[in-house]
C-alpha cells in the first residue's frame, strides 16, 4: 500500500477530517480548501512569534488576496503550554474579541472557569480560525472550535506531534494535564516545504512521538486481552501496520530528507486518523506519555526552557521499552492466582495509597479519581491472571513481535537526534523511577503497570531498569 493508498484509506475511518493536503508548496492551497469548508465565513489565523514567521505572514497575505475577511492574532510569547487560560483566550478569538483574548494571554496562574461552562452557542458571525503551528497551538484551536460547535482549518509547521488529526486536545486545566473530547479539523494543509525546513529538534520529536506507538500498541493489546479496551480494526491496522516502514529511516530523518519527513509526517497524520476512528487517544498512547503529563504538570523545565512534548515522551517510550524487556525475561505462567487474589487491595486501599502518591502534586486527587474509575474486584482480576496463566506464551509472542528492545529504540532516537537519556531533559533517573507510581495510577486507561500490580511481578519489570546493567541504571 503506498502513501496515497494509505492516506485514502485514513481519511476513509475519520470522523472529522476531509481534506488533507501534504505538498511542496500546499500553503498556497489554503484560501482555496477555506473556501470550500466554510464559504463566507471570516478567518482568524492563530500563529505565535515564530510560526508567525515562518508561514503565518504568509497565509495571512494569501487569505487576504483571496477576499477572505481576515484577522490574524500572533501570541507574544516564546514558549508556552497548553494551559486553560489559552483556550479561554482562543474562545475570545473566535468571538473576535481580541482585546480579552490578550489580557487572557497576559494574565498568570490557573483560570477558575469551569471546563463545562465553555460551550458557547454556534454563531456564523464567529470567526473560523486557521492554526498555524505545531501541537500547541493546533490543540488550543481545536477545542475552541468545538466550544463554539465548529471546525477549524490547520497548516503545521513541523512534523513535531500527532496531534493535528487527533481527536481530542491534551490541555492542563487547574493543574492537572488532561484530554478533552473533541473533533479534530476538518481540514489539513501541510507544505512539506515549511515542515522540511523545521528546526530539527521538532522533527526529532515528532519521531519520537511516533516512535511511542510501538509501546503503547502493545499496552493497548495488554488492554485488549483483559477486557478494557478492546482493539478497534480500523484504528489498529491504519496505523500499526505501516509503523515500522514509517520509522525505518531514522538517519533520512536526521538529514531532512524530504521522503522520510514525508513518511515521517505521514505517520503522525495516520496516528490521528487512528485517534478519530477509535474516539479516544487509545491507539496512539499510554504509559509512555504520562511521563511527560507529570513533567508538563510540574511545568518542568531544562536550562531554563520547557522541553518540547516529543522530547519528553521519548524518555517516557525508552523506559517503557525498558519494562518490556524485563517483562520478556518472566514466565507468568507460573503466577501463584489464589495468592495475588489473596492480596489484592480493596478499593479504599487503593484509594488511600493514590492520596498518599499525590500527595503535594499539583491535581492531589487525581489518583484517587481515577483508581476509583478502573478499579475491579478480586474476582475479576482471578479472571483475568487465571486466563492470563493459559495463554501466555502466545501472549508474549504477540507482545514481541510489537515491542522493540530498549537498545534498538535508544539506537534510533540517538540516530535521528531524539534524547536517549532523561539527563538529556534535565530529569534524573531517580525521578523516573519515582513516578511510577503516578504514571500506573494517573489514569483510568488500563497499563502493562496495572497488569503487574494483579500478577504481583512490578516490582520484577520495574526496579531492573534502574538496577546495575539496568536501562536507567541508578
Amino acid at each position: 500500500m503506498d502513501s496515497k493508498e494509505r492516506i485514502a484509506r485514513g481519511l476513509a475511518v475519520s470522523t472529522d477530517t476531509k481534506i488533507f493536503e501534504m505538498r511542496s508548496g500546499a500553503a498556497e492551497c489554503a484560501p482555496q480548501v477555506f473556501k470550500q469548508c466554510f464559504p463566507g465565513r471570516k478567518a482568524a489565523i492563530v500563529a505565535d512569534v515564530n510560526t508567525w514567521r515562518v508561514l503565518g505572514k504568509s497565509v495571512d497575505s494569501l487569505f487576504r488576496a483571496a477576499s477572505i475577511p481576515t484577522e490574524s492574532y500572533v501570541i507574544d510569547k516564546n514558549e508556552f503550554h497548553a494551559e486553560w487560560r489559552y483556550v479561554e483566550m482562543t474562545d475570545r478569538i473566535v468571538e473576535g474579541r481580541f482585546d480579552e483574548a490578550r489580557a487572557l494571554e497576559n494574565s498568570t496562574g490557573y483560570s477558575d472557569s469551569p471546563a463545562e461552562d465553555s460551550f458557547r452557542p454556534a454563531d456564523e458571525n464567529n470567526f473560523v480560525l486557521v492554526s498555524v503551528g505545531s501541537g500547541v497551538i493546533n490543540d488550543l484551536c481545536k477545542l475552541a472550535s468545538h466550544h463554539h460547535a465548529q471546525s477549524y482549518l490547520t497548516l503545521p509547521t513541523a512534523a513535531s506531534v500527532d496531534g493535528y488529526t487527533s481527536f481530542g486536545a491534551s490541555i492542563t486545566y487547574q493543574g492537572a494535564k488532561q484530554t478533552f473530547s473533541c473533533p479534530a479539523p476538518v481540514a489539513v494543509v501541510a507544505d512539506l516545504d515549511v515542515i522540511a525546513a523545521a528546526p530539527k529538534e521538532m522533527t526529532a520529536a515528532g519521531y519520537a512521538d511516533l516512535a511511542a506507538k510501538v509501546p503503547a500498541g502493545a499496552e493497548w493489546m495488554i488492554a485488549d486481552f483483559v477486557g478494557s479496551e478492546p482493539i478497534i480494526p480500523d484504528a489498529w491496522h491504519l496505523l500499526q501496520d505501516h509503523l515500522d516502514d514509517l520509522l525505518a529511516d531514522p538517519e533520512g530523518v536526521a538529514e531532512g530528507k524530504p521522503e522520510a519527513i514525508a513518511d515521517l509526517f505521514e505517520g503522525l497524520v495516520l496516528s490521528g486518523f487512528a485517534m478519530q476512528a477509535a474516539q479516544s487517544s487509545r491507539p496512539a498512547s499510554c504509559c509512555d506519555h504520562l511521563f511527560s503529563h507529570i513533567l508538563d504538570m510540574t511545568e518542568h523545565r531544562f536550562n531554563g526552557k520547557l522541553q518540547s512534548h516529543g522530547f519528553q515522551v521519548a524518555i517516557g517510550t525508552l523506559t517503557m521499552c525498558a519494562v518490556f524487556d524485563n517483562l520478556f525475561k518472566l514466565d507468568l505462567s507460573d503466577i501463584d492466582v489464589e495468592s495475588c487474589v489473596a492480596a489484592w487491595p480493596t478499593l479504599e486501599q487503593e484509594q488511600n495509597r493514590a492520596l498518599e502518591v499525590f500527595k503535594g502534586f499539583p491535581a492531589p486527587r487525581l489518583g484517587y479519581d481515577q483508581i476509583t474509575l478502573k478499579y475491579e474486584d478480586a474476582e475479576k482480576v482471578r479472571k483475568e491472571l487465571t486466563d492470563l496463566k493459559a495463554v501466555w506464551p502466545q501472549l508474549k509472542e504477540r507482545l514481541q513481535g510489537q515491542v522493540y528492545s530498549f537498545e534498538k529504540m535508544q539506537r534510533m532516537f540517538k540516530i535521528v537526534g531524539a534524547p536517549s537519556d532523561p539527563s538529556e531533559i534535565g530529569v534524573t533517573r531517580e525521578q523516573i523511577r519515582d513516578m511510577f507510581p503516578k504514571v500506573q495510577l494517573m489514569r483510568y486507561r488500563f497499563n502493562l503497570l496495572d497488569l503487574a500490580k494483579r500478577g504481583g511481578f512490578y516490582e520484577a519489570i520495574v526496579d531492573p531498569v534502574f538496577a546495575r546493567g539496568g536501562a536507567w541504571e541508578i
